[in-house]
């Protein structure tokens, strides 16, 4: 098993990285999700949204193999995709960072970084872990979203709520995860961690990066967003650019399903 998976952004424009058809998925006699088609293009930052209930964490784990749909297809670079696991979709290029981020708080940011992908070196017949090797790109990692720690032994319960964030997304680099899907990143953060993580989402797209955002805060997905999909009642009611939306629009859309 290779410990990073070839997961970089591949495709001409237009061509979708990720393709839903008819997805659809039931819990006992509550249709979670009612046949949604969803396309997410290279390099673009899409948001979804909807209000609670809406069947956005349903599609979450559809498509970062947590859960398999009931019926419809799920392609992954035009070809069909069926994730047997968060694990198996991160090995093929898909990462999900979730809201409570998964981290190991108090393990270092290395450790963090590298956990279940430990680099080792050999000295005669012994594998020992290569700690200065994972330390230095860690910190390469961070480098590249911007975000200056020098100590990479730092545990990650003292660090604020955009460095862990930046934490979790090295994680995803690491894997060369070529869609990030971000479960509400900036819930429960203060304006200037806000800030930050939506500054992290700008690096990752300026790597080519595509990133799926899932938000509940509609002036996040105006900064940031390229596109917006809204489900409501388990069916997507609108899908198209974020330029020339406003906040409220996106809210009227998710509260009457009519299109702004």
């Amino acid at each position: 098993m290779s410990l990073r998976a070839s997961g970089a952004p591949e495709g001409g424009a237009g061509e979708p990285i990720l393709r839903l058809r008819g997805v659809a998925k039931r819990y006992g006699g509550v249709a979670a999700l009612g046949g949604v088609d969803l396309d997410i293009l290279p390099g673009e930052v899409l948001a979804l949204c909807g209000d609670n209930g809406a069947g956005k964490s349903t599609l979450v784990r559809i498509v970062s193999g947590a859960e398999t749909p009931d019926a419809g297809e799920v392609l992954l670079r035009g070809r069909p995709a069926a994730f047997r696991s968060p694990h198996d979709a991160l090995e093929k290029g898909v990462a999900t960072i979730h809201q409570h981020l998964a981290l190991a708080p108090r393990l270092s940011i290395w450790e963090n970084v590298f956990m279940g992908a430990e680099l080792r070196r050999r000295i005669g017949p012994f594998a020992l872990l290569d700690k200065a090797r994972m330390r230095r790109e860690a910190k390469g990692y961070l480098a590249r979203l911007s975000v200056g720690i020098e100590d990479m032994g730092r545990p990650v319960e003292g660090l604020s709520g955009g460095q862990r964030q930046a934490v979790a997304i090295s994680r995803a680099l690491l894997w060369n995860a070529g869609l990030i899907i971000m479960d509400e990143p900036t819930a429960a953060l203060g304006v200037k961690e806000t800030g930050q993580v939506l500054g992290l989402i700008r690096a990752l797209k300026a790597e080519g990066r595509t990133i799926l955002l899932v938000s509940h805060n509609m002036a996040d997905v105006v900064s940031v967003a390229d596109r917006v999909a809204i489900l409501r009642a388990g069916r997507k009611v609108a899908d198209r650019p974020v330029a020339g939306l406003a906040p409220e629009d996106l809210s009227r859309i998710i509260i009457t399903g009519e299109a702004a």
